[in-house]
């Protein structure tokens, strides 16, 4: 698709952004230049775009030629020049029907958004590759991250791939395979004695002598615009309707955001066929859930997590810098942020592999939850088209699976019925 959009590059404005925009107070900023949050309110900023220069430009028939990617929605993304482009082949991941789960819980339609076939193994590809791609752009020679997961090897692959130099700051408790993956593509990682919080204020404190640039979650604009292609894929997939509700694990957020704002984005274009957005459905663990305690209390804002405990290392986020963008946008759909058991997640994981051959990760294993929890009490039913989203791959969480198998000794003869009563 990258191609393809060099290909029509003497007929295409590139880009149709017009400012960033604080989501607190409003202010303006310059797009052409490197930011990280408001300096006034310490707060995200949105990108804006010129919609209505961009329906003049883009229709549905001339997306239909476009390439399997999530650059084929050139028009609604930031990028001024394709040769910065950062790719790995991010490719339109699929919708999977799970028919023994919808069976299961009484449904009719469940849906898998499956992220793990894209590069690096999850959707945080998404988002560092439009992240990295416009830092490469607007001039970045120097990236830095806090990461307690799959962010950061998708952080290093990118910035190799852009020629960029990589510092990750990763927790102790950081999954060993996101460790390895981090140095085998060549960043500086380094493990700190703390929390996500921690890692972060050591980013944040080494702006100015390291002469990086900051891309944790929400410090920088553009990782929501990365993410927010999976909003417009499934409203492409689904024929231009949304369904009637997303599950979707949330630790920083930046998924669920980015997806109500493509949802509003295609609405003031109007390609959607029907106007009503999906109740949104933010599924956290019970061993870190500040947005869920926050939602319980019907606050904007949430709380520090004092205590951090989950296998889900997504989800390890114990102060989340956009609660009060991801709480608005939940209550505005309708939806709710949960907290769901962390011992359950091993259960969840199962059932869904052996119902239906899904891999889930262990923070999509939440929402399996939630849709257990949500269905039993009525909120979720029957003739609901239902979406549930596969964050990444399952192999990358290996510590979340039992691996305790029984042994066959070839020194002895097998004895059948013991065979049948160990499986």
């Amino acid at each position: 698709s990258i191609l393809s959009v060099r290909a029509e590059r003497q007929e295409v404005r590139l880009t149709f952004v017009t400012h960033l925009e604080c989501a607190m107070c409003a202010r303006r900023f310059d797009a052409t230049k490197l930011h990280n949050m408001c300096p006034t309110c310490a707060r995200p900023l949105w990108v804006r775009y010129d919609l209505a220069a961009v329906g003049r430009e883009l229709t549905k028939r001339t997306l239909e030629r476009r390439a399997p990617s999530m650059w084929r929605y050139g028009e609604l993304l930031p990028m001024r020049d394709p040769a910065n482009v950062v790719s790995l082949g991010e490719t339109m991941t699929p919708l999977v029907s799970a028919k023994r789960l919808a069976e299961r819980f009484g449904l009719d339609d469940l849906l898998v958004k499956d992220e793990s076939r894209l590069p690096t193994g999850s959707f945080k590809a998404r988002g560092m590759a439009l992240a990295l791609s416009r830092a490469k752009e607007l001039g970045a020679e120097r990236v830095a991250l806090a990461s307690v997961g799959h962010a950061g090897p998708a952080t290093a692959a990118y910035a190799a791939r852009a020629g960029l130099d990589a510092w990750i700051f990763m927790p102790d408790d950081t999954p060993t395979i996101d460790q390895k993956e981090c140095r085998l593509a060549g960043a500086h990682t380094f493990l700190v004695g703390g929390q996500l919080h921690d890692c972060a204020r050591i980013v944040a404190d080494g702006q100015l002598p390291m002469e990086w640039f900051d891309i944790s979650t929400l410090r920088e604009p553009y990782r929501i615009e990365g993410k927010k292609t999976m909003g417009f894929e499934l409203a492409e997939q689904l024929g231009w309707e949304l369904p009637d509700v997303i599950l979707h694990p949330t630790g920083g957020g930046t998924g669920l955001l980015g997806m109500w704002k493509a949802f509003a984005e295609l609405e003031s274009l109007g390609w959607l066929t029907n106007p009503r957005k999906p109740r949104l459905y933010a599924c956290q663990s019970d061993g870190c859930a500040p947005l869920a305690t926050a939602f319980a209390r019907g606050e904007r804002f949430a709380p520090r997590a004092e205590s951090v405990r989950t296998v889900a290392s997504g989800l390890r986020v114990p102060a989340v810098v956009g609660d009060f963008m991801l709480l608005d946008a939940v209550r505005q759909s309708g939806g709710a942020v949960l907290a769901l058991p962390e011992g359950e997640i091993g259960r969840w994981m199962r059932l869904a592999a052996s119902d239906d051959g899904l891999f889930l990760c262990p923070e999509a294993a939440l929402c399996l939850g939630a849709l257990e929890t949500m269905r039993m009490r009525g909120q979720i039913k029957r003739g609901m088209k239902v979406v549930l989203w596969n964050t990444g791959a399952a192999h990358e969480s290996p510590e979340a699976m039992e691996a305790a198998l029984p042994r066959i000794d070839l020194g002895k003869p097998l004895d059948w019925a013991a065979l049948r009563k160990a499986a």
